[in-house]
């Protein structure tokens, strides 16, 4: 087991490092960035969803509230080091006192989806209303629609003068994406993260077993929430504007369609899903003959009808057959040839 993480972890810094250096050659770094943050975004959602059976309407609301307390943070703090460390914690606290309140109340799927979707429609509904100038934290105006600009974006720590913007962003992006991989992988392969998969096929039985199955679902959404609120802020670094459409049920939906057409079950599924089809849809924003919203649906019953496993396991499936005939014709080939020698 540990030979087999230690190849992994090796195979995943090397296919990461190469693509990395490759991929700036064909896409400007200024959209590789977004795709990179929208990646991190999937993959919150498919660690909860996809191993951890929660199927979360309101990843949004995780995403603009990291990227809104970086914002306010960073107008009152001037740097950028704290609002960082803020947009994962305070994200992550709050999904652990919602997922308290939600596990522990032995909520079913369907409310739970229900819940995660009403309160993703509060904050947007609440963050357009703070237009007037009595809507202030410290420095920070909320500013309503109109969003927060003009905040300290990404600096080297302790030195606010010194911005990582550009080539050098999309590289900080993609090395915390790639932290982000790794420590999911290892949280799934952890007895926490084998006890969360058990949970999700069979929650009952792992209940009786003994496991406090509110406690764990209750971590693994925090965590979930935490990746996403990372990405949030790392949203706003490169905007250089929050805006309350980071709350909108657009975004949740497209999130959601990320995992399914990605692969759920995949730690990479998720993140080629958001990557792909964000991709699809700067392509698509460059014209005007097609609904982008049009082909997005298209896309997603596409999948469901034709692949609904998701791009990633139809691949790796395609790809076990294709090695597992080569493996098999070896032999017969070496006997062909044994028994025309012999």
């Amino acid at each position: 087991m540990e030979r087999s993480a230690k190849r992994d972890v090796v195979v995943t810094l090397i296919v990461s490092a190469i693509l990395i250096a490759v991929m700036p050659m064909l896409i400007g770094t200024y959209t590789l960035t977004v795709l990179v943050i929208y990646g991190m975004l999937g993959l919150s959602l498919g660690l909860i969803w996809g191993f951890g059976g929660i199927l979360c309407f309101g990843q949004a609301a995780f995403f603009g509230l990291g990227a809104y307390v970086y914002a306010i943070a960073a107008v009152n703090i001037g740097e950028s080091t704290l609002p960082m460390i803020l947009a994962v914690l305070l994200p992550g606290a709050f999904a652990a006192v919602l997922g308290a309140v939600m596990f522990y109340g032995r909520l079913t799927d369907v409310y739970l989806g229900v819940i995660t979707l009403v309160v993703t429609l509060i904050l947007f509904k609440f963050i357009n209303s703070t237009a007037g100038p009595q809507y202030v934290i410290g420095d920070a105006r909320l500013g309503g629609f109109n969003g927060i600009p003009g905040f300290q974006t990404l600096n080297v720590p302790g030195d606010s003068g010194a911005y990582i913007w550009g080539d050098a962003y999309f590289y900080v992006c993609a090395v915390a994406l790639v932290i982000v991989f790794l420590l999911v992988t290892w949280l799934l392969r952890s007895s926490f993260g084998r006890i969360a998969i058990g949970i999700r096929e069979n929650e009952t039985r792992m209940a009786l077993i003994g496991y406090d199955v509110a406690a764990r679902k209750t971590v693994l959404f925090a965590i979930g929430a935490a990746i996403a609120g990372l990405a949030g802020a790392l949203f706003a670094n490169w905007a250089e504007i929050v805006t309350p459409n980071l709350f909108s049920l657009g975004q949740s939906a497209e999130i959601i369609i990320w995992c399914i057409v990605g692969g759920l079950g995949t730690r990479l599924g998720p993140i080629v899903g958001a990557a792909g089809l964000a991709y699809l849809k700067f392509l698509l924003g460059q014209q005007s003959m097609i609904d982008n919203t049009l082909i997005m649906g298209l896309v997603l019953v596409i999948f469901v009808l034709f692949l609904p496993r998701g791009l990633v396991p139809a691949v790796g499936s395609l790809w076990h057959a294709s090695v597992g005939r080569t493996a098999r014709r070896r032999p017969a080939n070496r006997r062909m040839r044994r028994a025309r020698h012999g």
